[in-house]
């Protein structure tokens, strides 16, 4: 394989502080190291970096920093490194990030090739420019899902429509992809340029924009449209450089290898102990549940989730934690699910539910996974699609709803059953969408499709280079011809 970086050229990367963020940067960061000649170091908070650590192989020679970071100082609780509060606490991290910055320079001899920025952490442009050092926005998400929140929150076009129900065009979109107020998580509705939501995400994100260009966790041909509207809103080159997961879910020789721990979290679970209970399952049969590594649902909506699933007569694994309202660290109560419900899906082998971490890449990879009830985080999005497993939407909070949006509208591999916390939903609605989804051949045959984009994408046949793998050298070669300007 040809690597076109020089050892001597450093990279400096920086995710913004949540557990979605950091996955797939550290994704990238390894990535790139394989396919580029290049030092790599990715700066965090010192919680996160302990947490990296403890999932770094001895063969992995990327660095990582800590960078001072007390909670307390922050109103917030201790070893809080990773929640939505950390929005306006992670501008905090200026000061040690540019001492840093200047120390590398210092012990180098000249600046690192570039820093590989969050779209959160806007504020690292400031210090790219103060350095004389290039920067490079990493969305994260997807396009289609980045376009959208970048929109919504830079122009905050809800403000002028009437009801919640009136539909309006997102700015940048065509005027086919319309939303409503109802789309929108709470927080957002009520944002109008004052709150704290905006003074947080309007400077970073505006300042994102000013950097030398973007990189997108996504495959191009996947979401032809997102990819364009992008670019027509970032006006600057962006590289589709996704997916951004472990190679082995691209393999299919490696099918029936134990993934282990991605995140640095111990499973309730152990994964071979739940792909030995899928393997008791046919083909496409199984769904499977999970919220995210930081959400979960109210107990209403808990309750009719389980009872909808006992009368869909699915088998199920179900991620489970303490509803909303609840410390999600707890002690799960029975009283959240219907009488004996866990027991009785014990007995009869027909749910398995796994209190807090499940092994997800295990259960998605397994041929017996036939759909995936989602929050439609990025991560978990790709995930799923990577596998050709359909999904049920449930989007809880960031650009999860445009997510939710396009997997249904645009691309048509899945169904939104609910959306976010104030959804009033029943054990019916929940028996029927589980229908519609995992008896519908249409939908199977295009998540199908779209999990052979993404393989082709991430792929090398017959000598040609898959679309992201083009981009993450095309990337490559851009920044390292205009360091030389």
């Amino acid at each position: 394989m040809e690597r076109l970086g020089n050892p001597q050229e450093h990279i400096v990367m920086i995710p913004f502080l949540a557990q979605g963020h950091i996955i797939p940067f550290w994704e990238l960061a390894k990535k790139l190291q394989e396919r580029a000649n290049l030092s790599i170091t990715l700066v965090s908070t010192p919680l996160n970096i302990q947490k990296l650590k403890s999932t770094q192989s001895n063969t992995c020679k990327i660095h990582l920093v800590s960078l001072p970071f007390n909670s307390s100082d922050h109103n917030l609780p201790p070893n809080a490194e990773t929640t939505e509060a950390l929005c306006l606490a992670s501008t905090a991290l200026q000061t040690p990030f540019q001492q840093l910055m200047s120390n590398l320079a210092s012990k180098q001899g000249k600046p690192p090739l570039c820093i590989i920025s969050d779209v959160f952490m806007g504020w690292t442009n400031r210090v790219a420019k103060l350095l004389h050092i290039t920067n490079i926005s990493f969305s994260t998400c997807g396009a289609y899902g980045t376009a959208a929140y970048h929109s919504v929150w830079l122009n905050l076009p809800h403000r002028f429509v009437k009801s919640d129900d009136e539909e309006f065009v997102l700015p940048g979109f065509p005027e086919t992809c319309k939303i409503t107020r109802a789309h929108l998580h709470k927080y957002v509705r009520s944002a109008d340029g004052s709150d704290q939501g905006s003074k947080f995400f309007q400077p970073q994100l505006s300042l994102s924009l000013g950097s030398f260009g973007w990189l997108c966790n996504t495959v191009e041909e996947i979401e032809p449209l997102g990819v364009q509207v992008l670019k027509n809103y970032t006006k600057l080159p962006i590289w589709c450089i996704g997916p951004l997961l472990p190679p082995r879910m691209l393999d299919s020789s490696s099918s029936n290898e134990i993934f282990g721990n991605r995140a640095g979290k111990e499973p309730g679970l152990s994964a071979e102990t739940c792909v030995q209970w899928l393997d008791s399952y046919p083909e496409n049969s199984v769904l499977y549940i999970s919220f995210g590594s930081q959400n979960t649902i109210s107990p209403a909506q808990m309750m009719e989730l389980a009872k909808g699933l006992e009368e869909s007569g699915k088998p199920f694994i179900w991620a489970i934690r303490p509803p909303m309202g609840f410390n999600l660290t707890e002690k799960f109560r029975d009283e959240w699910l219907p009488h004996k419900f866990e027991e009785r899906m014990s007995a009869s082998k027909r749910g398995l539910l796994i209190h807090k971490w499940a092994p997800q890449l295990d259960i998605l990879c397994h041929k017996s996974t036939g759909a995936f009830l989602s929050h439609c985080g990025w991560n978990s999005t790709m995930e799923s699609l990577s596998q050709g497993v359909p999904l049920i939407g449930w989007p809880l909070g960031g650009e999860q709803v445009y997510n939710s949006k396009m997997i249904e509208e645009e691309m048509g591999v899945g169904v939104e059953l609910a959306r976010g916390l104030e959804s009033c939903i029943t054990k019916n609605d929940v028996k029927r969408v589980i229908e519609i989804v995992m008896e519908n051949e249409g939908i199977r045959r295009k998540a199908s499709e779209i999990s052979e984009m993404i393989k082709q994408g991430a792929g090398q046949n017959n000598g040609k280079k898959g679309s992201s793998l083009q981009a993450m050298d095309d990337f490559v070669s851009a920044l390292l011809a205009y360091s030389r300007t």
